[in-house]
């Protein structure tokens, strides 16, 4: 049976083992966030706050914390949207296998959105935004956050629910100088759709309506980050997932879903922005405060009974892994069949998603050449690098493997083979001053920054050394040189002050590696750090501080570098400096307090059986 609300949704789960109540009474500041934190990093099951201090409302986290929770959640209608995505992909297979496909058809008539009549009341009670759950996440967030939402606006120029984006941009609810209960903050970045409608309200000079749906049914939340094609509406996508169409009426002139728990109605207006932040953002960092759209709130609305759902995110991995994984399981090979050539492409989660692109693609544009070398994979990389939410990445690897054995998802192993393949005075393409992630602080300013695209194709031309070699043990200003991989090292050095500094401290390594140039065959790749440490640790530290501290175009360097003809390239190793910089936003940290006080609280087993 389909879910009518996130009650049943819970309720499910707590049936089946995947759920817990929390019975004691927990403090939406810091503490909720802590007990989620702690409960996911154990793959422990959805969490359903009871006493909330402050709000008469429940609240519920980790729902979608494991990719096994999600599959469990849509069990009955995951393979069928996935047979929807490949019957968009080739319709000839409908016309093929009638029969076959006919429960698919069927499935098809949930998209339809359904308007409930105007009669109906719109949900339960009017509250303020104070009457929600005040939950602050990290201890340096700017205010209380909605970190769930489903934001709802429609395009000016074609109105109505089937031109509409529904999408999930964050939403802050008190801080800063917001005017309590009258405004809140609406981040959003770049490339997405909510952008378009903006821009034609301001054009029009005319106020953007905006409705914030939380809650609900969970194929809402998923339909909010799913990456559907411009032209599809989201609601379509969410009425498919979830076995049920979605309902929505109108009220004062905004959109209201009538299955959600929480809706909140508000206009943005041109050009009125006030200061949002900071938060601790899926980086792993606070993303600082900025200017981003003012929405003036109209009116809030709560089911009755209603429950406030919510996530936590920070370093990764935490519950938004859990999306991306479901996404990619509902997708299947969409993309592949979107960009010609791509086989697989991984956005890699412990490096915060955006900064770090694995990929790999076909080799067939000179079968007749002896030599091989990068061709349709730098056609390929421009296609992913204009593809979407995909033209946010930073670091784009991409090679070719003409026995199909390599997987982006197998990161050492794809590394290994890279790094055995690349040719570091040809393979190397930068995109200086252009747009990068709004959350990547690695970049000169907001939204700007660089690109690299290192595209590795041909026979193996080293063999990976897996030890540190000679000329790293007695190296002047850098020091404690670890082995992160095979041919890769971590070395240590003083804390970045500029980039003039930074110049002359590269040209101090590049001289004395120069001088030992024979030794470092084995090692294409070395890393600048704070601490080598913990950068060799684990692949997931690597993975954090090398693509998510780098700009491209600033930060890195090579051994016996050299421009010809605007080209870029090195003879020897290539260097990042992944040094913490004084531009860069800080690393979320927990409270020390709170987490001794969820240390007592995890103690007592009966806070969490009913």
């Amino acid at each position: 049976m389909p879910y009518r609300s996130l009650e049943d949704c819970l309720l499910d789960l707590e049936r089946n083992g995947q759920l817990i109540r929390i019975k004691e009474e927990v403090d939406p500041y810091l503490e909720m966030a802590a007990i989620h934190l702690r409960v996911h990093e154990a793959g422990g099951p959805a969490l359903l706050f009871e006493k909330v201090k402050g709000s008469k409302f429940r609240a519920a986290s980790n729902i979608f914390g494991t990719l096994e929770r999600s599959e469990f959640i849509f069990r009955d209608t995951l393979k069928m949207v996935q047979q929807l995505i490949e019957l968009k992909d080739d319709p000839v297979k409908a016309i093929k296998s009638p029969i076959k496909n006919f429960s698919t058809g069927l499935a098809a008539l949930k998209a339809l959105p359904k308007k409930d009549p105007a009669t109906k009341p719109v949900l339960y009670e009017e509250i303020k935004i104070s009457d929600i759950p005040q939950i602050r996440h990290w201890p340096m967030d700017g205010g209380a956050f909605v970190t769930l939402p489903q934001v709802y606006t429609e395009d000016m120029d074609k109105p109505g629910i089937m031109n509409a984006n529904l999408g999930m941009y964050r939403i802050q609810l008190s801080g800063n100088n917001y005017e309590q209960n009258k405004e809140i903050g609406l981040h959003y970045q770049l490339h997405r759709g909510i952008g378009v409608h903006q821009s034609k309200a301001n054009k029009k000079g005319l106020p953007l309506k905006v409705s914030v749906f939380v809650g609900g049914p969970p194929s809402h939340s998923v339909a909010a980050v799913m990456p559907l094609p411009e032209g599809i509406s989201e609601m379509t996508f969410a009425g498919v997932l979830g076995a049920r169409r979605f309902r929505y009426t109108y009220q004062d002139g905004f959109c209201i879903s009538t299955d959600a728990d929480f809706v909140i109605t508000g206009e943005v207006y041109p050009n009125q922005n006030k200061p949002e932040g900071p938060f601790g953002d899926h980086l792993g960092y606070y993303s600082l405060k900025h200017d981003f759209p003012l929405m003036k709130v109209h009116k809030v609305y709560a089911k009755k009974n209603a429950i406030w759902p919510f996530t936590v995110v920070g370093r990764p991995p935490q519950e938004d892994t859990s999306f991306g994984k479901l996404i990619h399981k509902i997708t299947g090979k969409a993309l592949q069949q979107e960009i010609p050539g791509l086989k697989e492409v991984h956005a890699v989660d412990a490096a915060g998603v955006h900064p770090l692109l694995l990929a790999i693609g076909s080799e067939r544009y000179t079968p007749y050449a002896q030599t091989r070398q990068p061709a349709e994979i730098l056609t390929i990389a421009n296609h992913i690098l204009g593809t979407g939410q995909l033209s946010l990445a930073k670091f784009l690897f991409i090679t070719a493997d003409d026995e199909n054995k390599l997987s982006t998802h197998n990161i050492e192993e794809y590394f290994n083979y890279f790094l055995q393949r690349i040719d570091l005075n040809r393979d190397i393409h930068f995109y200086t001053n252009t747009t990068i992630d709004t959350l990547d602080y690695s970049g000169i300013n907001l939204n700007s920054g660089s690109k690299v695209v290192l595209a590795a194709y041909g026979p193996l031309i080293r063999e990976l050394d897996n030890e540190v070699p000679a000329v790293f043990k007695n190296l002047q200003a850098f020091e404690n040189a670890k082995l992160v991989m095979p041919g890769v090292i971590a070395l240590q050095t003083k804390a970045f002050t500029n980039y003039e500094a930074a110049v002359k401290e590269m040209e101090t390594l590049n001289v004395q590696c120069s001088m030992n140039n024979d030794q470092l065959k084995g090692i294409p790749l070395i890393v600048i750090c704070d601490d080598a440490g913990f950068v060799s640790q684990q692949l997931n530290n690597f993975l954090w501080v090398t693509f998510t501290r780098c700009n491209p175009s600033h930060d890195m360097y090579g051994i016996n570098s050299f421009t010809e003809k605007k080209h870029w390239g090195c003879r020897g190793p290539l260097v990042i400096d992944a040094r913490i910089k004084p531009h860069h936003a800080p690393p979320v940290q927990k409270d020390t307090a709170t987490e001794k006080y969820i240390d007592r609280l995890l103690k007592r087993a009966e806070v969490f059986i009913r």
